[in-house]
C-alpha cells in the first residue's frame, strides 16, 4: 500500500514532468516580475506611467491574440516543439527587452514574449497532463503548485534583480528559461502530431457554447479588477524597489497557498458557484478599499497583500469551472478562454494609468470594482452549468475525458 501511496504522489514524477514544471514557475514569474521596476522604468527612461504600463498590455493582448493559433501550431508539429518554440521566443524577447534602450523598444519586445508564452502555456498542461504519474488531479496539482511557486517568487526576483539593475530581471529570465529550454530539449520525448490539426477558427468557434463563454466574459471583467491592481498599484505606493518586491513577494505567496491548499477544501464544502460569487464579491470590496485609501500606503499594502487570498481562490476555480462547462477538447477551450481573458487584463493597466492622469488616482480601482461585481452578473447567467461541477462525482467524470482527449496521444508514444 504504500508504494500505491508513494506512485500516486503528485510530487513523485518523471523527470520530464519536473523539467516542464519548472519552466512553468519561470513563465509564471513573467506576471509580477516587472512589477517592482514600474516606477523605477519610469524614471529612469523618462516615461509616463500610462507608457510603462504598455509593457502588461504588450505582453498581454498579444498572449490573448496567439492563443487563437497555438492550436494550430501545436497540432502540427507536436507538443514538444511547440513548447520549445515558445521557449525559445521567451529567452530572445526577454534578452532583447534587457538590452533595449527605450521605453518603445521593452514594450515592442514584451510583446515577442508574449507570442512565445502564449505557445508555452497552450501546451504545457497537455504535457504534464500526459507524462505525470497520480493521474489527472495530481497533475493539476502540480501545475497549479507551479504557478502559485511562479507568481510569488516573480515579485521577489524582479525586486532583487531590480535592484541592481532595472535590465535585471529581463536578464534573470533569458538564463532560467535558456536552463527550461535545455532542459526540455534533453529530458522531455518527442510527441506524435495529433491525428487531427486544428483550424485558425475552431478556438472562437468553441466560444459559441454558453457555459464556455461565460466563463470567459467572467474572467475578461475579473482580469480587469485584478490587473489594475497587480500592474498600477506600484505608482501610488510610492515604495522602493526591493520594498515593492517585498510586498507582492507576500501576495504571491497568499496566493499559492489558496490556490494549491484552500481553494479546493472551499469547492468541497461550499461549491464551485457559491464559492466564485463569495470570492469575487470580497475581491471588488477589497478594490474599493484600495480606491478609498490609496493615499494612505499602509492600508494599500495592506489590502494588496490581503488580495492575493481572492486571486489564489479564482485562479483554482475558474481554471476547473471551465473545464466542466465546456464540451471540447482542452487545448481548444484553454485558447479561446485565454484569448477572451487576457484582453481584459491587457487593456486594464492602460486605462488605469490613463484615468489616473485625467482624473484622479481613485477611479481606476473604482472602476475595477465595478468590473469585477459585472463579472459576478455575467457569472450568474451560467449558474445551472456551474451546477456540474458542484456534483463530486459529476465532477471526476467530467474532467477526465476532456484532459485525456488530448494528452492520449503523448501518452501512448511516451509508453513505447
Amino acid at each position: 500500500m504504500n508504494s500505491r501511496i508513494q506512485e500516486s504522489s503528485p510530487f513523485r514524477q518523471p523527470k520530464a514532468v519536473w523539467a516542464v514544471a519548472f519552466a512553468c514557475v519561470v513563465s509564471f514569474m513573467g506576471i509580477g516580475l516587472v512589477d517592482p521596476i514600474l516606477p523605477a522604468l519610469a524614471s529612469q527612461l523618462h516615461a509616463s506611467p500610462s507608457s510603462v504600463e504598455l509593457l502588461f498590455t504588450s505582453y498581454l493582448v498579444v498572449t490573448a491574440v496567439a492563443m487563437l493559433v497555438t492550436g494550430w501550431v501545436s497540432s502540427r508539429i507536436g507538443a514538444k516543439y511547440t513548447l520549445v518554440a515558445g521557449l525559445v521566443l521567451i529567452v530572445v524577447f526577454s534578452a532583447l527587452a534587457g538590452g533595449s534602450d527605450t521605453i518603445g523598444g521593452i514594450v515592442g519586445f514584451r510583446a515577442g514574449w508574449g507570442i512565445g508564452n502564449s505557445l508555452f502555456i497552450a501546451t504545457s498542461l497537455a504535457v504534464i497532463v500526459a507524462s505525470a504519474r497520480g493521474g489527472f488531479s495530481g497533475a493539476i496539482i502540480l501545475y497549479e503548485t507551479a504557478l502559485g511557486v511562479g507568481i510569488g517568487l516573480g515579485p521577489l526576483v524582479g525586486g532583487e534583480l531590480g535592484g541592481i539593475s532595472w535590465r535585471g530581471p529581463f536578464f534573470g529570465v533569458t538564463t532560467l528559461m535558456s536552463i527550461s529550454l535545455i532542459a526540455t530539449l534533453v529530458l522531455v520525448e518527442k510527441t506524435p502530431k495529433p491525428e487531427k490539426r486544428t483550424s485558425l477558427l475552431d478556438p472562437i468557434k468553441a466560444l459559441k457554447h454558453r457555459g464556455l463563454l461565460v466563463m470567459s466574459v467572467t474572467a475578461l471583467f475579473y482580469n480587469w479588477g485584478f490587473f489594475t491592481l497587480l500592474a498600477y498599484t506600484p505608482f501610488p505606493m510610492h515604495l522602493s524597489i526591493h520594498e515593492l518586491g517585498y510586498t507582492f513577494t507576500c501576495w504571491g505567496i497568499l496566493v499559492a497557498v489558496f490556490a494549491v491548499f484552500v481553494a479546493p477544501r472551499l469547492q468541497s464544502i461550499f461549491g464551485t458557484a457559491k464559492t466564485l460569487y463569495a470570492n469575487l464579491t470580497l475581491l471588488a470590496i477589497d478594490l474599493v478599499v484600495i480606491a478609498t485609501f490609496t493615499s494612505s500606503k499602509t492600508v494599500l499594502v495592506a489590502a494588496v497583500i490581503v488580495s492575493g487570498i481572492f486571486v489564489g481562490l479564482n485562479n483554482t476555480l475558474t481554471t476547473q469551472a471551465v473545464m466542466l462547462v465546456s464540451p471540447v477538447e482542452r487545448s481548444l477551450a484553454s485558447a479561446a478562454y485565454g484569448f477572451v481573458r487576457f484582453i481584459g487584463g491587457g487593456l486594464a493597466p492602460f486605462v488605469a494609468a490613463k484615468l489616473a492622469s485625467a482624473y484622479n488616482v481613485h477611479l481606476p480601482f473604482y472602476l475595477g470594482a465595478i468590473a469585477v461585481m459585472i463579472g459576478v452578473i455575467v457569472l450568474s447567467r451560467g449558474h445551472s452549468l456551474l451546477e456540474i461541477a458542484e456534483r463530486p462525482h459529476g465532477r471526476s467524470q467530467e474532467i477526465e475525458p476532456l484532459a485525456l482527449s488530448e494528452a492520449s496521444a503523448i501518452q501512448l508514444e511516451l509508453e513505447k
